[in-house]
């Protein structure tokens, strides 16, 4: 009896609506979409070519004094730093490297850019908050294999769906911990600020922010991470670099390539985690 009852209900058409929308943005939007496609695709695979033209060695030299600087003149990370980048050069994995480094690198920046403004938003307004949060929900539980989807059908298939689809995965980190950060300043000093006549603009940028750096600093190294995460999924819609090895090892059974180009990502990601927290914990100091 329930069951004919739930059977008679006619079935809300979801999916054909949202096949429909994306068609119709595609369409309508085409004038926007493509010169994205074809210039920023360019300039990502120009960015990356010319960090490949340099010779790794200076690379490798330059990252690992960097470290070396940034860990406080300590050897660890700058040793790991220069063995972990020394084996992926030694294993020919050079090139996909540098194309792994460029989309993570464009991908988090976007982030950062949208997501920052977006959190000051977030904490100025109770109403933007309660708006914006489901969809912050939305954006981090949807599988990130979903977001090829629209990636596709708006840039085709390359570097660039690789990085659209990586930035919406990405960015809900920087907006949710830039409110929060903002939200926690210590109400004295707000008042205080107010007291001395500030402006809303020299409140942001002279109390606010610099109060919240370290909580929005942790959010954007999650932003990072969750972009580096991305670097498989997005190579099956053609990003290059090392997803893409891994994807063709698994394709094929190959379990020493792939192990290989995973190691690479490994290594890529605990120098940029690293690099992040040491830069977070030297500013908060």
């Amino acid at each position: 009896m329930l069951n004919d009852l739930l059977n008679n209900i006619p079935q809300i058409p979801i999916s054909e609506g949202v096949s429909n929308a994306v068609s119709w943005i595609t369409d309508t939007f085409s004038f926007i979409f493509n010169p994205i496609r074809s210039g920023f695709g360019d300039f990502m695979s120009w960015f990356a070519s010319l960090l490949y033209s340099v010779p790794a060695i200076i690379i490798i030299l330059l990252v690992a004094v960097l470290a070396y600087f940034l860990s406080g003149k300590k050897w660890g990370l700058t040793v790991f730093t220069f063995l972990g980048l020394l084996l992926i050069y030694n294993q020919g994995l050079w090139e996909e490297l540098m194309f792994t480094f460029t989309l993570v690198l464009l991908a988090s920046t976007l982030s950062v850019i949208i997501g920052v403004p977006f959190g000051i938003l977030m904490s100025k307004s109770n109403t933007a908050e309660a708006i914006m949060k489901p969809i912050l929900d939305f954006m981090q539980t949807m599988p990130a294999f979903v977001y090829l989807i629209p990636a596709v059908a708006f840039f085709g298939i390359g570097m660039v769906p690789g990085v659209f689809a990586s930035l919406i995965f990405a960015t809900p980190p920087t907006v949710r911990l830039t409110n929060l950060g903002i939200r926690q300043v210590p109400t004295e000093m707000v008042e205080a600020s107010d007291a001395f006549g500030s402006t809303p603009q020299q409140k942001l940028f002279k109390v606010e922010l610099p109060m919240a750096k370290v909580t929005i600093m942790a959010g954007i190294n999650q932003t990072v991470m969750l972009a580096l995460s991305m670097v498989v999924i997005a190579s099956m819609i053609g990003a290059p670099g090392l997803g893409r090895e891994v994807l063709s090892a698994l394709q094929r059974a190959q379990v020493g390539p792939g192990f290989t180009a995973g190691i690479g990502i490994v290594i890529l990601a605990i120098i940029i985690d690293r690099f992040t927290q040491t830069a977070n914990m030297k500013k908060s100091e």
